[in-house]
C-alpha cells in the first residue's frame, strides 16, 4: 500500500526506478577521476541526500520496514568520504583564504575575502543551520527507529558531532548514547518548542501534544528562500507542482522517533499525513489511511524529469 498521500502507483514506481539509477551512477563516478575536483566533494554529498531520499521514497512507495536498514550504510559511507575529500581540499587553502560558492553548480573557487566559505560544499555542517538540524535529526530518527547496530551508531554520532548544543536532539540521542552532553538551549524554536513540550508534558497530555506538532510541523518549518529546507516546495501546488518531481513525502520522523524513545502514546497522530507510525509498527498493519490516488496526467508521461544528476 503506499503510504504517501500523494502520486499513484506509477509515480512511485518511476521515481524509486529513477532515484536508484541516479545513486549507482553517481556511485560509479566516483571511483573515476573529477573533472572538476573541487566539486567532488560536494558531489559526493549530494549522493548522501539522495540516499537518505531514496530511503524515504522506499517508506512512502510501501515497502516493508524491515528492508529500509540496509540502506544506512550507504548513507554513512557517502557522507565521511565526502568528509574525506573536502579535508583533503582545505588542505590546499593558504591562511585567510575561504572557498567561493558563488556560481551555481560549478565547483568553488578559492578566495581571499574573508567572508568566504569554510567548506568546499555549500552545505553549512552546523546545527544551527535549520537545513542540517533537520537532516541530522532525520538521520537520528531512521537509526533509532530501524535499530541500527552501535557500530553505524556510533558513526553516526561522530558525523554529526556538535554534542551539548541543541536540548531536543540531545535528549533524543542520549536515550541510546547516555554519555551525549545534553544542552540547554533550543536552537529551532518554530516548529521544534512544540515536540520538547510534547516531551515535558503530562503523560496523559502527551498524545495531544504530540499530535500539536505534527499538525504545525510543515507549516512551521516555512522560511524565507534564503533560508528554505531543501525538500519544503516538493509538490507545492504552486512553487513546485508534483509532477516535476522531487517529492519523497513530507514525513515528520522528528515526531515518530520521539514517541518511540520516550514511549509516548501517539494513537492520535496515526493516519495523520505527515506522521510515519508504519516506523513503529514494522509488522503491520499500516498506520496510513488508504488514498484515492489521482491519475498521472497524459501529457506528464512524455516530459522528462526535472531532477537533474550533478556530474562529479
Amino acid at each position: 500500500m503506499i503510504r504517501a498521500p500523494l502520486g499513484d502507483e506509477r509515480f512511485w514506481a518511476e521515481w524509486e526506478k529513477f532515484r536508484s539509477e541516479t545513486i549507482a551512477e553517481q556511485q560509479a563516478l566516483f571511483q573515476q577521476p573529477s573533472a572538476n575536483p573541487a566539486f567532488r566533494a560536494e558531489y559526493v554529498f549530494k549522493n548522501m541526500r539522495n540516499r537518505l531520499r531514496y530511503v524515504l521514497t522506499l517508506y512512502s512507495k510501501g515497502e516493508p520496514i524491515a528492508s529500509l536498514g540496509r540502506h544506512v550504510d550507504g548513507i554513512l559511507d557517502a557522507w565521511e568520504y565526502s568528509n574525506t575529500i573536502a579535508l583533503a581540499l582545505n588542505e590546499q587553502l593558504k591562511p585567510g583564504q575561504g572557498w567561493d560558492h558563488r556560481r551555481l553548480l560549478a565547483a568553488p573557487g578559492i578566495s581571499d575575502d574573508p567572508r568566504s566559505h569554510h567548506d568546499p560544499r555549500s552545505w553549512f555542517f552546523s546545527l544551527s543551520d535549520l537545513n542540517h538540524y533537520n537532516l541530522c535529526f532525520w538521520l537520528v530518527a531512521l537509526a533509532l527507529m530501524l535499530e541500527i547496530p552501535d557500530t553505524q551508531w556510533q558513526r553516526l554520532l561522530a558525523l554529526i558531532g556538535e554534542d551539548g548544543k541543541d536540548i531536543l536532539l540531545d535528549r533524543v540521542i542520549a536515550t541510546r548514547f547516555p554519555n551525549w552532553k545534553v544542552g540547554s538551549d533550543l536552537l529551532h524554536p518554530k516548529p521544534y518548542v512544540r515536540l520538547l513540550a510534547a516531551i515535558d508534558a503530562p503523560g496523559e497530555q502527551q498524545a495531544k501534544s504530540l499530535l500539536d506538532f505534527v499538525d504545525h510541523w510543515y507549516a512551521e518549518l516555512e522560511r524565507d528562500e534564503s533560508e528554505e529546507l531543501w525538500w519544503h516546495v516538493f509538490a507545492d501546488p504552486t512553487k513546485h507542482p508534483l509532477e516535476k518531481g522531487g517529492y519523497f513525502g513530507r514525513w515528520c520522523l522528528e515526531a515518530a522517533v520521539v514517541a518511540k524513545v520516550f514511549d509516548m502514546d501517539d494513537s492520535l497522530c496515526l493516519g495523520h499525513e505527515s506522521y510515519p507510525g508504519d516506523f513503529l509498527r514494522p509488522e503491520g498493519p499500516s498506520t496510513h489511511v488508504k488514498h484515492k490516488q489521482k491519475k498521472q496526467s497524459f501529457w506528464s508521461r512524455f516530459f522528462p524529469k526535472s531532477e537533474t544528476k550533478l556530474s562529479g
